[in-house]
């Protein structure tokens, strides 16, 4: 049987048109889940909608225009309505049949036929050539934030275990990993190891999709803080937020990682799924900065006087008090707002929590102007962005956000550009494919500066992959696999 979640439309939200017929036959369709290569955690594509004359439409013909019908070239079953993403739960062997329509025509070369195997996200099915793998990913030639690196021109791995131990297991939480014939093993050091699922859970699904991942021995810190502090003979320790008094290797953060692999899984505010909730079209939004969060960085409580003073430009409230209860009576606790409730706002604050708030993707994903606090903390896509093209920046103590906002009000035109700027490299830097992308170059440039054996140490134990009985697969990989071996010893 073929086990299929349905969602709603993710694509941007746009005012409803009053528009010229669409014209099913010149629509436009693509996107990565037609194509049965890419085995991804949610599988996705797009629809281009047309009008009779040719035009694209920028405005939305209604939720309902499109219907999609998904069904198992293996056995016909019950079909569903549902636009643009699914999610497996078993391998369909012989394909998928995709059909969209509309008012019943098809759209586009509709119907789709996607020839199998199409395997689902737990099938432990690996691409054996790394380099067909990251074309079939479509993986970009390089990641600029990669060249952290620079620092570290030699892994020394016997190093590398006597030093990390002794300067950092006391702060927080290290994980030491080896991946060996693309199996993985760990051992944990510190107090708070639990994040440790995010890594794991990100790490088995890699090796699940391309068996070439190279033999490596590291250290992942799963704490908030950064950890390497020496400009010379750093030793490189994998991080999820980095910062330029530090020399760590960044990958994408526990959020990023974690919404991109339980989207339609639960997870309500997944990358995905921001897309389709983005609030009211850009003239129906409210002309206010907006902001709520936790206590967790001084500046926070700055802001919330800033917007007691100027209610006008800004709403910013303290949902959570940990860091600085003695100054909740003062500054007071705002309820709780659903992140989707956010969007209502044309202009959102980012600023820093611990170390960079982690919600800086997911605004940059909405269709509001982002006003994003200088810092030194960045993520592992911040390298692509560009301050006044992509988000606002606005000085790290806060001295010009209202002047920001009240250049935003004035110059509406340019603030909308800004946002949509924005919106547009978040989603191309944020696809679930990228994510595998990045974590492969990351551990591949790892290996090409390694001295010495990776080993499986007495410690270690191994991370199994997560059974499913019920999603058993195929894999027709192995047949390629063994004529590559051929190829090989001929």
């Amino acid at each position: 049987h073929l086990f299929i979640i349905l969602a709603g439309c993710i694509i941007i939200k746009f005012p409803v048109c009053e528009c010229e017929g669409i014209s099913a036959e010149r629509c436009l369709i693509w996107g990565p889940g037609l194509n049965p290569n890419p085995v991804l955690p949610v599988r996705y594509f797009f629809i281009q909608a047309v009008d009779s004359k040719g035009e694209n439409l920028t405005l939305s013909p209604g939720k309902d225009t499109f219907k999609v019908k998904i069904s198992s070239l293996d056995k016909k079953e019950g079909d569903a309505s549902f636009l643009l993403r699914y999610r497996l739960y078993s391998t369909a062997p012989k394909g998928l049949r995709v059909e969209v329509l509309h008012q019943d025509a098809p759209v586009a070369r509709s119907p789709y036929t996607i020839q199998g195997p199409v395997y689902h996200e737990y099938c432990d099915c690996p691409e054996p050539n790394s380099s067909v793998w990251q074309s079939i990913m479509q993986c970009p030639a390089g990641e600029p934030q990669i060249l952290d690196f620079k620092a570290i021109p030699t892994v020394d791995l016997e190093r590398l275990r006597q030093e990390v131990p002794q300067r950092f297991s006391a702060r927080g939480g290290l994980i030491h990993y080896a991946i060996i014939n693309n199996q993985l093993y760990r051992h944990t050091l510190g107090k708070y190891t639990d994040f440790k699922m995010f890594s794991d859970e990100m790490l088995l699904s890699l090796t699940r999709k391309v068996s070439l991942v190279p033999d490596v021995e590291f250290y992942i810190n799963v704490g908030d803080w950064p950890l390497e502090t020496r400009r010379a003979d750093a030793v490189p320790i994998l991080s999820w937020c980095g910062s330029t008094d530090t020399q760590d290797i960044v990958l994408p953060t526990y959020e990023v990682t974690h919404s991109t692999l339980e989207t339609m899984r639960g997870v309500t505010n997944d990358l995905l799924s921001v897309q389709g909730n983005t609030g009211p079209v850009w003239a129906n939004k409210t002309e206010r900065a907006f902001f709520r969060g936790r206590d967790s960085r001084e500046e926070r409580l700055q802001l919330v006087s800033l917007s007691k003073e100027n209610p006008e430009l800004l709403d910013a409230g303290i949902t959570g008090w940990f860091f600085f209860r003695d100054r909740e009576k003062h500054v007071g606790k705002a309820p709780l707002v659903g992140f989707f409730e956010f969007f209502k706002y044309k202009y959102q604050v980012n600023m820093d929590g611990t170390v960079a708030a982690y919600r800086f993707p997911y605004l940059m994903l909405g269709n509001s102007l982002v006003l994003k606090q200088e810092s030194q903390y960045y993520e592992h896509f911040y390298s692509h962005l560009k301050a006044g093209v992509h988000y606002v920046p606005v000085r790290r103590n806060l001295s010009d956000l209202l002047e920001k906002i009240k250049w935003a009000k004035e110059n509406d035109a340019e603030a909308q550009q800004i946002a949509r700027a924005g919106q547009a490299v978040a989603r191309e830097l944020l696809q679930p494919s990228r994510l595998y992308c990045y974590y492969y170059s990351v551990l591949h440039m790892y290996s090409e500066r390694q001295t010495g054996q990776p080993t499986r140490h007495t410690d270690m134990e191994l991370v199994p992959q997560p059974e499913d009985l019920t999603a058993a697969c195929t894999c027709e990989h192995k047949g390629r696999q063994e004529e590559n071996n051929m190829k090989d010893e001929l």
